[in-house]
């Protein structure tokens, strides 16, 4: 199928549905009806579909018209019940349009696979729970990018068979380009060599303000990796690149793909707007579906420079400069004089703004506000160059002191004073330590918004009820980027649990109990709208390879099949596993980005993550057992746990055995669950933080069998306490 004529930027307004408010009984359980065509979950009981860590948040959704509370069981993959519990009652859930209640089954540490997790009847998808759960998505997200790449042959022996392909766009017949490209009529009079680069979505288009954010956020991935001390896993010869073996961490290989492109899209010296950068390069009317990039003969046209364009690449540059220096300094010094003349050609022309009428065989990517782009790109130069210019732009930018720089509905192509944060967050600068403690403050402060969000939301989803737009799912990850740099920053094990529960939502536990990740999941979208990936269309192609992740809800239902098939739908129910739902189901650099960021920081060990937010460690610790009131088959008890050593312990689990087949039955102050007679009693949320001497008490409620004695030890995270 074709992309309409005037095809809808990725980037929308906040755009909101009708809630669905009927329900389908299913065996006691309640599931939202599917709006025609959408995907059907085969499960009420929603989770992870790949798994949880051990050491990691464990919850799953329940949909179901059930107020009271009810009995789950987690079963390992022999069938035996490990762990059991109880569901908390939620009740309407708005964005689902569902009523739902939570299972918390985080207190379990065991590890295996095929475990299944039962609700009053009904099981969920099998999943498993293991240390390096997530090792695979964090190679299959991040080659999404290397099968993206333009003007170059896609190799067997990298991607399988089934994913090879010729170079595309280097001007062998039938492509046009993308080695001489001349402009659109009025814009200039030569043509441009911008080969290379990747293919922005499941078309053929490159773009500028896209590949900025996109190659920022996968640099950037590599920055906070080396700063957890856990830069090897994104080393030399960790991902599939055909640059593997250079010397040169692959992620950051893969990276200079898309830097070389953007820095191709810079007009020359010596013609009008010099230093400026094309906005986008694409084909003069969109191509039909399927078509690999090779046979694409439809003419390139570069588009007019933009200011926002501009410094995108002015960003990515300088970060560049400061990246690559010490594997390679003569491309980062080529990066740093880049991004000065992109800094100085912005400042030059800070108006010149993408029309929204220009969406002719590609996204027009408009955007009329760059204040943002200008603070973002001040904070990468001051952190490059540490020069006062650069310093003086930061810190005169009204963004600097915002209280919007991180907008509820998360940084975006469009929205990227975040980004400035970010930076000056994490990167030593010259700024004064007040200025610093204040940006950082807003990176918590903004983090601390999004687990509030979740913790309203039956799904933990950190996006506003009305912010399922175009690209939702990049948005929760970008969400999760911030949560995870907060964790960084504090080494509050909350914003680490934050962070890890959106990648639940994005594997599975959401409204449609669908992986929106492909090949990562029991039940996973596959049929991404892309050109090439469009085994929907013709039988002989491929479906989207693993790691491609689906656009998502759009509650605006900007194409046909979605306004046919979804009409009515929940926001966070309008998506549809269709090739021709480009509204819905594109894949686009852009959300894998944020993807492939969050997968590496999920891989990384929690049991040795440098500090950066990760499960506590050991810490000394005495308990005080006290049985308060005792009858014929129950008892009531308090346990106080004190910490004893030296260092503040920032979340805790208690675990202790019944001697004599005790059972708990409600519990205060802290959550507990029991299997067999193992207990677990992790924190709630006000008393998670224990310093050193500071204590937390907590109740429990049980029955005995005539007689109730103490338990004989305790162990805190691990660690035996006196």
């Amino acid at each position: 199928m074709h992309r309409p004529t005037a095809s809808p930027p990725r980037r929308l307004p906040r755009l909101s549905a009708a809630l669905l408010t009927g329900t389908l009984l299913l065996g006691g359980l309640a599931i939202a009806p599917a709006a025609s065509g959408a995907a059907a979950a085969t499960t009420a009981v929603r989770v992870n579909q790949v798994g949880y860590l051990p050491d990691g948040p464990k919850r799953a959704t329940v949909v179901t018209t059930a107020t009271q509370a009810l009995s789950w069981q987690l079963r390992n993959a022999a069938g035996t019940v490990v762990a059991s519990g109880s569901t908390v009652p939620r009740g309407a859930d708005a964005p689902s349009g569902q009523s739902v209640q939570v299972a918390d089954f985080s207190s379990y540490r065991g590890t295996g696979t095929g475990y299944v997790l039962s609700v009053d009847g009904s099981g969920s998808a099998p999943f498993d729970i293991r240390a390096d759960l997530y090792d695979a998505l964090r190679s299959d997200a991040m080659a999404f990018f290397h099968h993206q790449r333009s003007g170059i042959a896609i190799d067997a022996s990298l991607v399988g068979a089934a994913y090879a392909r010729p170079a595309g766009h280097l001007g062998v017949s039938p492509n046009k380009g993308d080695v001489s490209v001349p402009c659109q009529a009025t814009v200039c009079d030569y043509t441009q060599d911008v080969r290379g680069g990747w293919y922005d979505a499941g078309d053929h288009g490159k773009y500028v303000v896209n590949g900025g954010l996109s190659t920022w956020l996968v640099v950037n991935s590599f920055e906070r990796a080396e700063r957890a001390g856990k830069g090897a896993a994104l080393g030399d010869s960790t991902l599939r690149v055909p640059e593997r073996g250079n010397g040169v961490p692959d992620v950051l290989d893969e990276a200079r793909w898309e830097l070389d492109f953007l820095m191709r899209m810079q007009v020359p010296a010596g013609k009008p707007y010099a230093g400026m950068a094309f906005h986008k390069v694409h084909d003069a009317a969109w191509t039909g579906m399927p078509l690999r990039p090779d046979q694409d003969a439809q003419p390139r046209e570069l588009h007019r420079p933009s200011t926002a364009a501009t410094l995108n690449l002015a960003a990515a540059a300088a970060q560049c400069a400061r990246v690559y220096r010490p594997y390679d300094s003569a491309y980062a010094d080529r990066c740093l004089s880049a991004a000065r003349r992109a800094w100085t050609a912005a400042q030059a022309n800070p108006a010149m703004y993408a029309p929204s009428s220009d969406s002719t065989g590609g996204g027009a990517y408009e955007d009329a506000r760059v204040t943002d782009e200008f603070y973002w790109a001040a904070a990468e130069l001051y952190a490059a160059t540490g020069e006062s210019a650069y310093r003086d732009a930061v810190t005169s930018s009204s963004w600097h002191t915002s209280a919007d720089a991180f907008s509820p509905y998360g940084f975006g192509w469009a929205d990227t004073a975040a980004l400035g944060r970010l930076v000056l967050a994490t990167v030593p600068t010259g700024l004064p330590a007040s200025d610093v403690a204040r940006v950082r403050a807003s990176v918590t402060a903004a983090a601390d918004g999004y687990l509030s969000r979740m913790a309203a939301q039956g799904y933990a989803v950190p996006v506003p009820a009305d912010g399922y737009f175009w690209g939702s799912n990049g948005e929760v990850a970008n969400d999760a980027v911030v949560m995870a740099v907060a964790g960084e920053l504090t080494g509050d094990a909350r914003y680490r649990a934050g962070a890890l529960e959106t990648m639940d939502y994005l594997l599975g536990r959401n409204a449609l109990g669908l992986s929106y990740v492909t090949g990562h999941g029991e039940s996973a979208a596959q049929n991404q709208h892309h050109r090439f990936w469009a085994h929907q269309l013709d039988a002989s192609l491929p479906h989207p390879p693993a790691g491609s992740l689906a656009g998502g809800p759009n509650s605006g239902l900007q194409d046909p099949i979605a306004a046919q098939r979804l009409a009515g739908c929940a926001p966070a129910a309008c998506y549809i596993d269709h090739i021709d739902s480009y509204s819905t189901n594109e894949v686009a650099v852009n959300w894998n980005a944020p993807l492939a960021w969050l997968a590496a920081y999920a891989a990384e060990r929690a049991s040795d993550d440098g500090g950066s937010g990760g499960e506590p460690s050991v810490s000394a610790c005495a308990v005080t057992y006290t049985v308060t009131n005792s009858w014929n088959t129950g008892f009531t008890a308090n346990v106080t746990v004190e910490n004893t050593g030296r260092t503040a312990v920032d979340g805790w689990q208690l675990t202790w055995a019944y001697p004599d087949g005790q059972r708990v039955t409600s519990a205060w102050n802290a959550t507990v669950t029991q299997s067999g007679t193992a207990v677990g009693a992790r924190n709630t949320d006000w008393n998670r933080t224990l310093a050193p001497g500071a204590k937390a008490s907590f109740g429990v409620q049980g029955t005995h069998n005539g007689t109730n004695p103490a338990p004989a030890s305790f162990s805190l995270n691990g660690g035996a306490c006196s």
